[in-house]
């Protein structure tokens, strides 16, 4: 019998919880389907076989994704029935093609429900409705039922959230531009320019997931385009998923899969981003359903188990404590609440923890009048149950990006079942549901629903500036992944104001949500008035003040540990910038000395006469010349041949590849390389060579890789020297055979700090028994202070001899 451990599984699979789904479903396969085993049986079980299988990465859910099992026991005994997946199927089917799911609403039934508007209004919604039944005449759902039911249900969705006469007009003809001869003209001279905006933005966001990355991407950047014109797009395209999601039992079992990911990776995040609650839960339950279909009825029946058990106990934590709230005179509503499947599933995951352990599964919402009794009924709970350490948040003093708010305590119970406790004010439950949406649903004049809608729109404005920072597609819509995911903590500035920054932030996230020239000048911060690494993590409550300077440059390396999309974009702005920069002053340098020997310089050159050379160049300007030289792509003696005889008539050739030496100071930035081959430090002799997109790389004169340039095309090697005065440190790499004894990289990583340089890595190549091979990556500032580290080696008794790499 063959052994496998639950640690050999863990390696191909998210958790413990997906190794027992993952091993159930495969061992059902291997029992009923009579599969063959991806590995030897060895007389073992099914279950020990499907472990084995999955400790090797033989088998996922993608493999399995057309078979469904139903557990037993714990012992992981299944049973089976041919027809079951069939059966669901059918099931799914059935339930998207019912009349209530399918075709929920008619234009009757939408009458009735936008009785809140005027009768004016009311007359162009019927008027919009008739136009578009008219446009999809003769089309039909898959469910069986005429097209125009999709679009009178979106309306009805964005009737019960009380949206304006405009949206359900847009609602209603959202598909018209689409699947009829209309267009965005027709449909302005018929209905108005705001309604024909909505619509047409709606329309360009058909295909946003339908085809590769790259047009996905593309399409997402047209949808920050259109919500940044205005947010009622992204709510029509909201409520025309939730109907799609609702009838996605009539699509094959791939279409499924793909559009519940989509749903639960972007539409739902959205909806979060927005405040929309209710659209967000349900979107989040389809999709779960749809894509994970056997998770979600094991976490539901285990749901409705614990339920049952409850009942009665959370009917009692309910009544005392309304009668606790009476007794001090506060006016509440305690409805019960219980989390729903997707978020459980999701803690479960990330959390690594089993469905007993989640502890805010059954939970309470305490709604008052006012933001006072918020507190007053937090003391009252308090001293009901006692509080679990360290889960009390105030989202009231500072609300979530959505402008969410909420005071949320866990509480032990009655006889010790852990509780959550949400307590709001009507309103703050108002804009907890509908979040946006609340700018219509409650029209009263009051203030309530303004952060909501000047967060939605200033997220709106920020996914705009990230798509003109973005340098493709797809670096936008990981951005835009980036910023639909936050988890906030909230940090101070010096002056006390408040910022909010997602999970993991550090101060170089705070410096660009502050501004992006701080960002872009900063070069130190402190945490709480201490000084503190840049890449530190952050966490709430902590003061940050950043340290900035006029000669700071942005480091490429922030890319390693920034999370937020802004800060990330704005650094990718400022590297653009600050290499552009570079590449121009190196091809100035690089041109000016292929020049030289002419007598000539830049500055020397008639530029009216060059336009046709810069043409057949393939460059437009003099700059752009100039970075093309400085990034490697041109060759400096190649592009001064042909502009000095486009210059003069009478030029006749002069050999121009020769020049003085370039100087070489340290610190020149993103255009300037050392070759890791070789790694030059000041007093070696160098030379240079231009690579294409790295610019000009540095070597020794002796090293292997110039040799080989030297042989192949001795023109491209262009001389260099240092400077006398050299910024910064310089990687170079020694080689050390060394006897083998215990704590011997201690000693040398010792010795080499204690000469003032640097480690940046060790590597160990055992040569035999005896002798290891040691390569030490180190930093030094000149060839003297690499001497100095090589004496100090040297010294070390275990080291037989050493060498630097390449020499």
């Amino acid at each position: 019998m063959a052994r496998v451990t639950v640690e050999d599984c863990l390696d191909h699979v998210d958790n413990r919880f997906d190794l027992v789904m993952l091993a159930t479903r495969r061992a059902r396969s291997l029992r009923t389907y009579g599969n063959e085993p991806l590995v030897p049986e060895e007389n073992d079980k099914a279950t020990v076989i499907a472990l084995r299988e999955i400790a090797e990465g033989l088998i996922s859910h993608e493999m399995l994704d057309s078979q469904e099992v139903s557990q037993e026991d714990e012992d992981v005994e299944v049973s089976f029935d041919f027809s079951q997946s069939f059966r669901e199927n059918r099931q799914l089917e059935e339930a998207a093609k019912r009349p209530e799911v399918a075709a929920p609403a008619t234009i009757v039934s939408l009458t009735k429900r936008i009785s809140y508007l005027t009768p004016e209004q009311i007359a162009d919604v019927r008027r919009a409705h008739a136009y578009a039944q008219t446009a999809h005449k003769g089309q039909w759902r898959r469910t069986g039922h005429p097209y125009i039911t999709h679009p009178t249900a979106v309306a009805q969705i964005l009737a019960e959230m009380r949206m304006d006469h405009q949206t359900l007009m847009a609602a209603l003809l959202h598909d018209v531009i689409e699947d009829s001869d209309a267009n965005k003209s027709t449909l302005r001279d018929e209905f108005g320019r705001a309604v024909a905006e909505i619509v047409d933005g709606v329309s360009k966001l058909t295909k946003i997931f339908s085809s590769r990355a790259e047009a996905q991407a593309e399409n997402f950047q047209k949808m920050a385009l259109a919500m940044a014109k205005d947010i009622r797009v992204i709510m029509v395209k909201m409520a025309d998923r939730l109907h799609n999601m609702r009838t996605i039992g009539v699509m094959s079992a791939q279409q499924r899969k793909r559009i519940a990911r989509e749903t639960l990776d972007f539409y739902a995040p959205i909806a979060n981003r927005l405040g929309i609650n209710t659209i967000k839960m349900e979107l989040e339950e389809l999709g779960f359903k749809a894509l994970y279909p056997l998770r979600a009825d094991r976490i539901e029946r285990a749901v409705a188990s614990a339920r049952g058990n409850r009942k009665e106990l959370m009917e009692e934590i309910a009544s005392t404590m309304t009668a606790a709230l009476n007794r001090d005179g506060i006016d509440a509503k305690v409805i019960s609440r219980e989390k729903h499947l997707y978020s459980i599933y999701r803690k479960m995951k990330s959390q690594q923890k089993s469905f007993n352990e989640i502890m805010d599964v059954f939970g309470f919402r305490i709604v008052v009048d006012r933001v006072d009794a918020c507190y007053r009924t937090l003391g009252v709970v308090h001293n009901l149950f006692s509080p679990v350490a360290g889960r009390f948040k105030d989202y009231i003093a500072i609300p979530k990006a959505n402008g969410y708010q909420s005071l949320h305590t866990s509480l032990f119970g009655m006889h010790g079942v852990p509780i959550e406790v949400q307590i709001r004010t009507k309103q703050m439950e108002a804009v907890a549901e509908t979040g946006i949406a609340g700018h219509w649903l409650y029209k009263s004049g009051e203030s309530d629903f303004e952060p909501s809608q000047r967060r939605a729109r200033q997220w709106a404005q920020d996914l705009l500036e990230l798509q003109r920072q973005a340098g493709n597609p797809l670096e936008f819509i990981e951005s835009l992944k980036l910023d639909l995911f936050p988890d906030e903590v909230y940090v101070f500035t010096p002056k006390g104001e408040i910022m909010e920054l997602p999970s993991g932030a550090c101060p170089i996230d705070f410096a660009y949500m502050v501004h992006t020239d701080i960002g872009n000048s900063c070069v130190a911060c402190r945490i709480d008035r201490n000084l503190a690494p840049l890449s530190q993590q952050l966490q709430s409550g902590q003061s940050v003040e950043i340290i900035t300077s006029t000669d700071a440059r942005v480091n490429p390396d922030w890319l390693t540990f920034v999370v937020t999309s802004r800060a990330r974009s704005a650094i990718r702005v400022a590297l653009k910038q600050q290499q552009s920069g570079e590449s121009i002053a190196l091809g100035r340098k690089l041109l000016n000395r292929a020049l030289g020997n002419a007598n000539m310089s830049i500055n020397d050159l008639d530029f009216r006469r060059l336009r046709k050379v810069f043409t057949d160049m393939g460059v437009r300007k003099l700059n752009d010349l100039l970075t093309a030289i400085g990034n490697g792509e041109l060759m400096a003696y190649v592009a001064a041949q042909k502009l000095l005889a486009a210059d003069n008539p009478d030029y006749e050739a002069v050999t121009v590849e020769g020049g003085g030496p370039v100087s070489i100071r340290g610190g020149e930035g993103l255009v300037i390389h050392y070759g890791r081959c070789c790694g030059p430090v000041p007093g070696d002799q160098i030379v240079g060579h231009m690579t294409p997109g790295k610019g000009f790389v540095v070597h020794i004169e002796t090293c292997a890789n110039i040799s080989e340039i030297r042989r192949r095309a001795a023109r491209e090697i262009i001389p260099a020297r240092w400077e006398k005065v050299t910024e910064g440190e310089f990687r170079t790499t020694l080689v050390l055979n060394v006897n083998r004894r215990k704590g011997i990289l201690a000693e040398v990583a010792a010795e080499v700090s204690a000469a003032d340089a640097g480690v940046e890595n060790i590597s160990v190549e055992e040569r035999n028994a005896e002798i290891s091979t040691l390569a030490i990556g180190i930093t030094v500032k000149n060839r003297s202070h690499l001497a100095r580290v090589m004496r100090r080696l040297h010294n070390v008794q275990a080291v037989i001899n050493l060498s630097r790499l390449g020499h």
